[in-house]
């Protein structure tokens, strides 16, 4: 599973050229308890800046930023969580939250606006296969809830699927439809991978770090720690990215939170209305629905961002997520919607083509019914016709000819007999 930290990954030279990059350290002292190692998760700390510098901001209304607190209060607020993961606190752990409420307060209130669209979508499916809810956390660091980020290693959508790895948890992906960018299907997708990945550790911030590198590097990590199943006992032995995302997956739930409390509140951009899902199996396309409700298309690609052609294939049934207020239109017009430039938008594709054909001795040939005779060097009007049996006045004027001058390597179209 690649996460939207690796957005900036190839533009790099290497991933461990970056070890002399410096990352200044926010925290006054170390705290008593942190893991062997976390001094320098460079790599992470910078993905993670570029990360949030990726965000859309909305300025927010508040008046005074709160941000270095005492590490007691910090501790203390995280342990208050109703979690079923642990979520420990140390100076990395410090670090991800002060880039949060410190230097991306607009970032922060941008993602506390989408979060009140998503994550009950979230909440919702985690609660249906019984997992921890606090693992709506997760598309925060991945994509930053942006259904449309895409890595350069080729994972997309919230979680930040691969092609393969959502494929085989049932996503379909096509050049019409990526259900890596469908919040609901993907979520279903996350939620069975997940489930897989606690069946192998057991542990919820292994599983964490394995959604993040892959069960192999985490298993990798346990047998170079002398079979410590523990996130902060194999974590020098964990790849550099990982090391940092537990940290950052932890600072994520503290901000969403604990945003308020540090001055920051949700942004106020009305992105997203109430919305109605409607289950339809027609071919239909998102400019036909725009035409004729009251919808912009922009407002239908941000409800539907998995068709990527802003096309519906239909054959089967697929989800259409439209505002509350026009659904029931939609249902009461959906005739008029399907049949409006249904031949420009829809049916512009030729689901059979004849073969060209030669119709006989004549020298003429056959293309879907039409039958064609291409001009040689010394033919007539008169000759051509004599030999398909047609009136040269039918043939002249079946062609829009008004002579009877005719040029070699010319094509006449020849009416039927």
């Amino acid at each position: 599973m690649k996460n939207l930290l690796f957005i900036f990954l190839l533009s790099a030279t290497s991933l461990y050229a970056q070890d002399s990059i410096a990352v200044q350290d926010t925290c006054p002292s170390p705290i008593p308890n942190s893991p062997q190692g976390v001094q320098s998760p460079q790599d992470t700390a910078i993905f993670f800046d570029e990360l949030l510098a990726a965000i859309d901001t909305t300025e927010c209304t508040s008046d005074t930023l709160i941000t270095e607190l005492p590490d007691s209060v910090y501790k203390t607020r995280l342990q208050a969580l109703p979690f079923v993961i642990e979520v420990p606190y140390n100076e990395v752990v410090r670090r991800y939250i002060l880039r949060y409420v410190k230097h991306s307060p607009r970032q922060l209130a941008s993602l506390q606006s989408k979060a009140e669209y998503y994550f009950p979508i979230f909440e919702d499916i985690l609660g249906k296969h019984e997992l921890p809810f606090e693992l709506c956390y997760l598309p925060v660091i991945e994509s930053a809830l942006n259904p449309q980020a895409r890595s350069h290693m080729g994972a997309v959508g919230l979680w930040q699927f691969m092609p393969a790895t959502g494929k085989k948890y049932g996503l379909e992906i096509n050049s019409l439809i990526d259900e890596r960018m469908d919040p609901i299907r993907s979520t279903e997708a996350a939620c069975k991978f997940l489930k897989a990945l606690y069946n192998i550790f057991g542990d919820w911030n292994l599983v964490i770090a394995a959604y993040n590198c892959g069960p192999g590097n985490v298993n990798k990590a346990i047998h170079r720690a002398g079979g410590k199943r523990d996130f902060w006992s194999i974590y020098p032995f964990l790849p550099k990215e990982t090391r940092g995302y537990l940290p950052i997956f932890i600072a994520a739930a503290y901000v969403m939170n604990y945003a308020d409390v540090h001055g920051i509140c949700p942004a106020n951009d009305n992105l997203y209305p109430i919305t109605d899902t409607i289950v339809t199996s027609e071919r239909q396309h998102l400019k036909q629905i725009a035409a004729n409700l009251s919808v912009t298309l922009e407002e239908l690609r941000r409800l539907n961002p998995q068709y990527a052609r802003d096309i519906i294939p239909g054959g089967k049934e697929y989800a259409l997520c439209l505002p509350m207020a026009i659904s029931g239109a939609y249902i009461d017009q959906q005739d008029t919607i399907l049949a409006y430039q249904a031949k420009e938008l829809i049916h512009n594709r030729r689901a059979e083509i004849d073969l060209m054909q030669r119709t006989g001795l004549n020298g003429g040939y056959s293309v879907n019914g039409v039958t064609y005779y291409k001009i040689k060097q010394g033919d007539t009007l008169g000759g051509i016709a004599a030999k398909f049996r047609v009136s040269v006045k039918r043939l002249k004027s079946f062609n829009g000819l008004t002579s009877d001058m005719i040029r070699a390597g010319k094509t006449l179209k020849i009416p039927n007999v």
